[in-house]
This record gives C-alpha cells, sequence and structure tokens, in this order.
C-alpha cells in the first residue's frame, strides 16, 4: 500500500513552483486567417484587421498590437475609426453594432468592447429595414449615419448608440426634392455609400446602388443636388476641396461629378472604363489623389477586362503616363491609402498603397520611382507555402546572426527602403534578452528564418532547396517580367505562393547548429541536405551519397514516390547556407528523424525503414540499420500512395478488438469463487484507502503487437557522449528509438582531430532495448553525473555551458508515447519510471528539455520536461525524479494539426499554428516572457473645421470612453484643478458651505 501514497505537501517547493511555472498565451505570429475587413486611423496611425471568426487585431508600430473578440464569432464586415478618437466601430454579419475604446491601464492601453447594439425596424418590418449597408462616423464624433438595404439612413448617438429617429433620413424624403421624371421609389433602395463633405461636415452624400447619389443638407434636411449615375453604383471619393467626387460603377467605369454652388443640375465631367472597351468587372473602390505636380493618383480595386482577366485580384494604381495594375494570388479584403492627414495641407500626397488579401498584407511604396514593396516588420505570410515543420534555436550568438541578416538583406535589395508607414502607438516592452530564430520548413523545398526574439515574427532570410534538384519550373523564372506593349500592364506582388512544382520538395526536418553554423535539411523523398553557411554567392558541385535502408533484407518492393532527380554538375547558389553534400536514403521514403553533431562532424537520419549515419567531413556513409519488421507492408507505400491497404487495416482494427476483450476477460477472472475473493479485497483494499490520502490512478498501458504497422518507424535520434560499453570508459554514441518502442545504441568510435580526415568513422552496435509496452519512443536523453542533462555540441567549447560530470553514473531517460523510464548506464537496468496518469487515454506528443529560471532570484534555475499530450495539455515533469509538477490546459485536443505543429524552446516557451498562418506563442516560464506591451498617445485634437482648440476648451471638453490618452480619472483631475482654479466657482463653494454651517 506504500506506493500509492501520496508524498506529502511542501510548502517550500509548492512556493518555489510558483516562482518557477506560469502559464501565458501571449501573442499571436503571423497573419489573420481569414480576414474579411479592413480599417484604418490616420489621427492614430493605426490598421485594424477583422475575421470570419470575430477578432478584431490592431497594429501600429512594430510592437504595437492589440487583439479583441466579439463574444458572437460573426464575421466582421466592416471596420470604422471614430474621428480624432481611440474608439472604432465594428459591424457583424448579424447586423450588430460593436464599439470599442483603447484605455489606458497599468501603464499599457488595452483593447475594450465598450457598447453593442442592433438596429432594430418597427414591428412587422422586413429585416431588410434595417440590414446595415454603410456606415459613417461623423466627424463631429457624436453619431453614426447608418444606409440600409431599404434605403433610409439612420442616426444613432455615441456612445450611447440610442437611435435620434427624428434625424432619420426616409427614401420618401429625399424623392420630395429630386423631379419625378427622373426618379421613382426603388431608386432609392440599397444605401451604397455614404462620404461626409471634406470642407463642409453639414453635407453628407448619399450612393445609392442603383445611381442616385444625392448631397443632403443635415442643417435643413434637404437635399441640395441630385446626380443620376446610369450605372449601379459601387463607392463614392470625395476630393480634397470637395469641389468634386468619384463615383465607380459595376460596369468598370469611373465617373467625375462637380459640385457648384447654385443648384443647377451637375453633368459629370468625365466619364472613364480604363480597361475598355470591352465589358470590364466592377471596380469596388477608388481613390483620387492630388499631388504638387497638378497630376492626380487615381487608385482603383478591379475594373479588369471580364473575359480574358476576370479571374484576376487586381488594384491599378494611374499616375500620369504611368499605370500599373497590381496582381494579387489571393483575393483583394479591402484598401487604403495612407496620404497627408493635416488639414492645412492643400494637397494629399500619397505615399503608401496598403492592401489587405486573403492570404497576405502588401504595401506599395508610392514615392518611390517604380512603386516598389514595403517589407513588412510584422503580419508575415507564414504559410506563403504550407509549413511542413518547424526547429527552435535558443540564443544565437551575434556572428551567426549578423551573417544571416547579412544573407537576407541581399534577398531584399528589390523591396523599398521607406520606414514602416503605419507607425501610431508606442512599444515600450523591454528589449528582447537573446536573440532567437524559429526555422519553418514549407512544401515548396524552402526554409525560412525568423526572428522570433520578440513581439514581431519578423523574416530574416529564406533558403530554397530547389536549386539542387531538376524540377519542371526554372528558378531563374521571373514571374514580375512585362512586356513593353503588355496591356492590362499587370505585375505580380507578394509572396504568398500555395503551389508547390513538386510535392517531394517539401522539407520534413531542420537542424542547425548555432555554434559551427552547419545546418542539416531532410525532405519528402528522402534526401538529406547538409549545408554551411558562406557570405559570398558560389558555385560548386554538390556531392551526392545513398543510403540503401534496405540492405540484406529480401522480397520487399518500395510502391511510393521515386526519388527527386539531382543536376549535374556545379551549381550556383546565392550568399547564405549552401550545400555541400545530399545524402539521399533509399527507398526515398519521408524522412522522420534527424540529427547533427558538428563536433563530430556527423550527421544521422532515420525513415520509416531504417536509420543511418554520415560522415560529412569524409562524405562517407558510416553504417545503416534496417529497422523494418518482416510484417510492415504499409511501410512501403509511401505517404503518397493513394492504394492504402483497406483489408489489411480493417484485419488489423479487428485483432486489436480482439485483444483487448481477451484481455478484459482475463482480468475480470472466470470463476465465482475467484469473483468472491476478488470482492473481499477490494472491500478491504476499499477501508483502508478511505483513511489516506491517494495518489491518481494509473493507466494500465496496452501491450502492442509486434505485427502492427510502421513499428521499423524511426522516431527520435540522439548523439551522446557516455558510458555505453563499461563505467569505465566513455565513448560517442547515436541512439535511435522507434514506433515498435524499441532503442538501438551504438558505439562510434571519432579520431581525433589530426587524423579526422585519414581514419574512418566506425560504429558498432551496443545495445538494444525493448519496451514491454511496445509503446513509440518519442525522446532520449543521457544525464550526466549531476543528473543534468548532457550539454549540445560544442557548448563546452564556447564556454556556454558547464563540462558534464563524467565522474558519477549517466543515467538514460527513455520517453515513450504511454509512459517515461530511467534506466542506469552503461548496466542498462531499469530504475525508475511515470506511467502517465490520464485515464481518457493521453499520450505524450512531444517533449523537450527546457530551463526555467526564477522570477525572484537570479541566483536559481532548473531543468524539467515539457511535455505536450495529444489531448493538448502541458505537463511539466522534474528531472531525475520524473515528477509532475504542474499541468495546463493548452490546445484543444480536436486540434490535430496544432498539437503536431508545437515547437518547445530551451527556455519554457512554445508556438504552435492555430491556422495554416497563425502560430500562437505561450510561455510556461514566469521568467522568459515575449508579450505585447504598448501605449498609444491621443495626439492634439483638432476640430471639423480644423482650427485647434484652446488648452481650456480641451480641458472642459468632457472626456469620452474613448480618450485612451487621458485616463478617466486624470481628466477629473484636471477639470477638478481648472474649477477650483476659478474665483468665481470658489466663492459659489464658500457660500455654500456657510449656509450649511
Amino acid at each position: 500500500m506504500r506506493r500509492f501514497l501520496r508524498p506529502g505537501h511542501d510548502p517550500v517547493r509548492e512556493r518555489l513552483k510558483r516562482d518557477l511555472f506560469q502559464f501565458n498565451k501571449t501573442v499571436e505570429h503571423g497573419f489573420p486567417h481569414q480576414p474579411s475587413a479592413l480599417g484604418y486611423s490616420p489621427f492614430l496611425r493605426l490598421m485594424a484587421i477583422g475575421t470570419r471568426s470575430g477578432a478584431i487585431k490592431l497594429y501600429g508600430a512594430p510592437g504595437v498590437e492589440f487583439m479583441g473578440l466579439h463574444e458572437e464569432n460573426n464575421t466582421v464586415m466592416q471596420i470604422h475609426f471614430i474621428p480624432d478618437q481611440c474608439q472604432l466601430v465594428t459591424l457583424l454579419d448579424d447586423n450588430s453594432l460593436h464599439l470599442w475604446s483603447l484605455k489606458q491601464h497599468g501603464g499599457t492601453s488595452e483593447l475594450l468592447e465598450e457598447h453593442r447594439f442592433t438596429l432594430k425596424g418597427p414591428p412587422g418590418s422586413p429585416p431588410s429595414a434595417t440590414q446595415v449597408t454603410a456606415v459613417l462616423p461623423h466627424s463631429s464624433r457624436e453619431v453614426l449615419y447608418l444606409g440600409t438595404e431599404s434605403g433610409n439612413i439612420f442616426v444613432v448617438e455615441l456612445p450611447s448608440f440610442r437611435v435620434l429617429e427624428d434625424r432619420t433620413i426616409t427614401p420618401e424624403a429625399v424623392l420630395q426634392r429630386i423631379p419625378e421624371d427622373n426618379c421613382n421609389r426603388r431608386s432609392c433602395e440599397l444605401v451604397e455609400s455614404l462620404r461626409e463633405h471634406p470642407k463642409n461636415p453639414d453635407q453628407i452624400l448619399i450612393g445609392y446602388s442603383r445611381g442616385l447619389i444625392v448631397l443632403w443638407d443635415l442643417q435643413n434636411n434637404k437635399a441640395t443636388h441630385h446626380f443620376l449615375g446610369s450605372q449601379q453604383l459601387e463607392n463614392l471619393y470625395w476630393q480634397r476641396d470637395g469641389s468634386k467626387f468619384i463615383s465607380c460603377h459595376y460596369d468598370g467605369s469611373y465617373t467625375q461629378w462637380p459640385v457648384s454652388s447654385d443648384n443647377r443640375q451637375p453633368e459629370p465631367l468625365e466619364n472613364t472604363v480604363p480597361y475598355g472597351p470591352f465589358p470590364c468587372k466592377a471596380i469596388s473602390k477608388i481613390y483620387w489623389q492630388t499631388t504638387k505636380n497638378g497630376l492626380p493618383y487615381i487608385i482603383f480595386q478591379g475594373g479588369m477586362p471580364r473575359a480574358s482577366y476576370g479571374d484576376r485580384h487586381s488594384i491599378s494604381v494611374i499616375h500620369g503616363s504611368q499605370q500599373t495594375a497590381f496582381d494579387f494570388t489571393s483575393r483583394v479584403i479591402d484598401f487604403f491609402i495612407i496620404f497627408s492627414s493635416d488639414p492645412a495641407a492643400e494637397f494629399d500626397d500619397p505615399s503608401a498603397l496598403v492592401v489587405l488579401a486573403e492570404e497576405e498584407l502588401v504595401v506599395i511604396d508610392l514615392k518611390s520611382a517604380g512603386w516598389p514593396a514595403v517589407h513588412p516588420p510584422y503580419l508575415a505570410s507564414l504559410h506563403c507555402s504550407a509549413i511542413t515543420c518547424s526547429h527552435h534555436v535558443s540564443n544565437i550568438p551575434l556572428k551567426l546572426w549578423e551573417r544571416i541578416i547579412s544573407a537576407g538583406s541581399k534577398q531584399n535589395i528589390h523591396y523599398s527602403s521607406m520606414p514602416w508607414p503605419i507607425d501610431g502607438g508606442t512599444n515600450i516592452a523591454p528589449d528582447p534578452p537573446q536573440r532567437d530564430l524559429l526555422l519553418t520548413g514549407h512544401e515548396d523545398g524552402t526554409v525560412r528564418f525568423w526572428d522570433a526574439s520578440g513581439v514581431c515574427l519578423h523574416l530574416l532570410y529564406k533558403l530554397s532547396t530547389v536549386r539542387v534538384f531538376l524540377t519542371d519550373a526554372d528558378p531563374n523564372d521571373n514571374m514580375n517580367t512585362l512586356g513593353e506593349d503588355e496591356w492590362p500592364p499587370l505585375r505580380k506582388v507578394g509572396t504568398f505562393d500555395p503551389y508547390s512544382d513538386d510535392p517531394r520538395l517539401g522539407i520534413q526536418k531542420i537542424y542547425l547548429c548555432k555554434y559551427s553554423g552547419y545546418l542539416a535539411v531532410a525532405g519528402t523523398a528522402g534526401q538529406v541536405l547538409v549545408m554551411e553557411l558562406n557570405d559570398e554567392d558560389a558555385e560548386h558541385v554538390v556531392d551526392h551519397a545513398e543510403a540503401d535502408l534496405l540492405q540484406d533484407q529480401e522480397g520487399y518492393r518500395w510502391k511510393g514516390h521515386e526519388k527527386l532527380k539531382t543536376r549535374d554538375g556545379p551549381v550556383q547558389f546565392e550568399a547564405g547556407f549552401q550545400p555541400f553534400v545530399l545524402v539521399q536514403c533509399q527507398p526515398p521514403a519521408v524522412v522522420t528523424s534527424l540529427a547533427l553533431h558538428s563536433e563530430w562532424k556527423l550527421v544521422a537520419f532515420g525513415t520509416s525503414h531504417g536509420f543511418g549515419l554520415f560522415d560529412h567531413q569524409q562524405k562517407r556513409l558510416v553504417f545503416v540499420k534496417c529497422t523494418l519488421h518482416p510484417s510492415d507492408q504499409l511501410a512501403l507505400e509511401g505517404p503518397l500512395s493513394r492504394v492504402k491497404s483497406l483489408k489489411k487495416s480493417l484485419r488489423q482494427s479487428f485483432r486489436r478488438i480482439r485483444r483487448s476483450r481477451v484481455s478484459s476477460r482475463k482480468r475480470r477472472g472466470g470463476s465465482g469463487n475467484a469473483s468472491e475473493v476478488q470482492e473481499a479485497n477490494a472491500k478491504f483494499d476499499q477501508d483502508a484507502l478511505q483513511e489516506m490520502e491517494l495518489a491518481p490512478v494509473q493507466r494500465k498501458i496496452e501491450a502492442r503487437s509486434a505485427e502492427d504497422s510502421f513499428t521499423g518507424f524511426v522516431r527520435t535520434l540522439y548523439f551522446a557522449d557516455t558510458f555505453l560499453r563499461d563505467s569505465s570508459r566513455h565513448c560517442p554514441s547515436l541512439w535511435a528509438g522507434t514506433n515498435g518502442g524499441t532503442v538501438y545504441a551504438f558505439c562510434l568510435r571519432v579520431p581525433p582531430a589530426e587524423r579526422r580526415m585519414d581514419e574512418p568513422v566506425r560504429a558498432e552496435q551496443a545495445k538494444e532495448i525493448q519496451l514491454m509496452h511496445r509503446a513509440p519512443v518519442v525522446g532520449i536523453l543521457v544525464l550526466d553525473g549531476r543528473s543534468t542533462p548532457l550539454p549540445e555540441p560544442l557548448e563546452v567549447a564556447h564556454d556556454l555551458s558547464k563540462s558534464p560530470d563524467m565522474q558519477g553514473s549517466h543515467q538514460l531517460l527513455v520517453v515513450s508515447e504511454e509512459q517515461f523510464k530511467v534506466f542506469t548506464l552503461p548496466k542498462v537496468s531499469s530504475k525508475l519510471k511515470l506511467k502517465l496518469t490520464a485515464l481518457e487515454g493521453c499520450r505524450v506528443r512531444k517533449v523537450t528539455v527546457a530551463n526555467f529560471g526564477s522570477c525572484k532570484t537570479d541566483d536559481y534555475s532548473e531543468n524539467d520536461l515539457a511535455v505536450l499530450t495529444n489531448l493538448g495539455d502541458i505537463q511539466i515533469i522534474s528531472l531525475p525524479f520524473l515528477k509532475l509538477q504542474i499541468r495546463y490546459p493548452c490546445i484543444r485536443k480536436e486540434d490535430v494539426s496544432g498539437i503536431a505543429s508545437c515547437v518547445f524552446t530551451k527556455y519554457g516557451q512554445g508556438f504552435y499554428l492555430i491556422s495554416p498562418s497563425e502560430f500562437e506563442r505561450f510561455s510556461l516560464s514566469t521568467k522568459w516572457l515575449v508579450e505585447p506591451r504598448c501605449i498609444v498617445d491621443v495626439p492634439e485634437v483638432t476640430s471639423n473645421n480644423h482650427v485647434h482648440k484652446s488648452g481650456t476648451e480641451n480641458a472642459a471638453r468632457k472626456s469620452s470612453p474613448g480618450d485612451c490618452g487621458e485616463d478617466e480619472r486624470k481628466s477629473g483631475r484636471l477639470m477638478e484643478h481648472a474649477l477650483l482654479n476659478d474665483e468665481k466657482v470658489l466663492k459659489e463653494i464658500q457660500s455654500t458651505l456657510e449656509g450649511g454651517r
């Protein structure tokens, strides 16, 4: 019974755990999944993006990020910032309006939802009567104008969302001022656009879907001008001086309209079909930007010839004789122009075009020749090619960091050098304590290096492995080349490209040594590339070697894909990581595990058939080991095979069911006497255990058959300098764990440095451990004499780690999907084990050693295991005693891809994909926490007639909920100070007090 007792409560350890461990989801990296709306505030210089899942995200200067989530999880249809306020309004697809404010709290700004509101019509009215189609926040900051499908325009008070019914603009009121022969009731259906006059806030422009446009006087509640378009209206835009406006239409045309001071019927100045004369797609949005040189910028979305280019997603920019149609690889959601917001400025002078596409954000520099793209510091399109794997490296040495940045800067010469134009707010987060890299492998054979040190995930460098192989696409092809006479003048922009030339190019495993600069990359077709960093472009031959993992095996036939064909002769490589050797596994199955030891110059690789060791200094194969079970035919079909053996899968499923039934019958017992004894024992146990505290019940582990599929699948590889043959001599070793619960250990003889090129590396199998429950081995770790994990290769040589203790006895930790087991070395006798205590069948999916430092003192830190299970829980387990410290729910158990994509860092942080384009970052440590800390200060407010308010007016003005620069309490103190300095007020207070006395 003693083993069931839980150890006593240790208050010191509990306090220490609070100082070490804390779970936080800190920031989302990447591009929002399924964006649906875009907004921009020239006043705050902040951009807002809404998504189909109801999220709203605000971005400013790098590091300035805010996120909110609507409770309804409905699609965000529109986003509008309130002029000169830290407030914005969102419209959802359920017709609800939400008011959000940026408020200061604890020294930082927060995005909070203030109010919500749904427009309701009179009883019995159809839903279209109040279905909002257009939103106009008035410059008075007091009301919203809401255009609807029925043609009514409702006026809603801010921030209360109270409908001002006496100010509603009805279609009947509009039609009273328009000649009957020009319009009818249907002309005023569906408000398409609402625009405030740029010089006169008492006038708004109303655009109806059927082409009628009305200039409405808010003071006198009447139409002063009406404009009759011949085509269905899409959108409106005022010119800066208010003398003209532009309408764009469904037929791909746009029209200029003059606004005269008298009441004469205006005629259009110009009607243009930019890509006519053939039928064109609709122009859904347009800008007309004035410049000092007199030539305006005309920027519009759509308008392409319908027959030939109807499938293109384009935004055109016309400036004098210069015209370009920017062609995006995904649908354009919305766009805006950054131009001069100074009310005293005479011209717009646009500087940047910001386009939100469905899969990426693209910013075009309109000031530089050729209109180049701007490299974004955030909102990176992580999924420009689908992510297939990821690898995190902490604490990168400065020299390697600078060399990677240098290689990346040579790739970015075609980007604009203009500073990032969306620069609102201030990042007040402390500088990152170290340089971290996140490497992502992609389906198209590329590896991207991301700066993961801080809040912004920034692309540093992109490596392509395609040049080594012969593919259908020529890497020198330039998709942006245009013939001089090509029309329309399309130009591809953006990085999103979901199509891969060959799925075999996909990257499956990455391993980077930060000390030597060696990089190993393995792919879908059994290719393993070893690379080194070169600061200059180079042309050289890549050495090839084959590793036949089916040696000495007969009767096997690979049914999967073929290996990739390689280029003959020298290959030209850009500066950066350049491959110098290619190891090709045969059969060319997916590489499932990879390890690199840069000090010994060895690389180990594993597939579903076995594993091998390659000496990349001598460019020689050391050995291969086949792990394939005789019955494992499924491993020979490959991941891309379409003819999986359904019959075999069903047979195996039925066998498992039969085995579980037989084992459960055996456990129940066969006779009545045995059951009586069992009941008596159970009653005795129950009485005894009621008086003591019990440890959690540990699940019985179901033994697996050796005939289960993929038992030879190599899950993990590990290099260690440890005691393998006897306790007096340690030697280099390679450990491999398989899907069938087998651990292989090989002794390695690595010649000393002076004879390294003359003598071969030799390997000999020393141990083979078979776990009884045959669960897949997901991690192997050797602990030194101080029970500390062995340091990384070259870590001790760079004085970044203590030398391992080679005097005491070493221990081997084997982590399977179902239990943790510690063995002594070199005898490999079982010492300690921990079974997972989840009744619902929890299994280990990811495991790593993480260093946790105390938030109270810099003198204490400890190494623990961070474990992710198939239920999405994260468990922290102590070393070497395997005690569960704490458990946190992190990922939904239904999110299989999120669990599979998770990667831990060395200091207790982690990343996992919450969508194909976004990483969620989390922290398990109290000390290492990367999260946005930013503040938005309100610029000086100007009134609509562009005269600055005086200090007294600003102090006395009622503080609105959106004034995030001045906290409400601070505003109250300012008002109190102003009142107490007023002599008249003081006299009134004094007389009141005397009267009361």
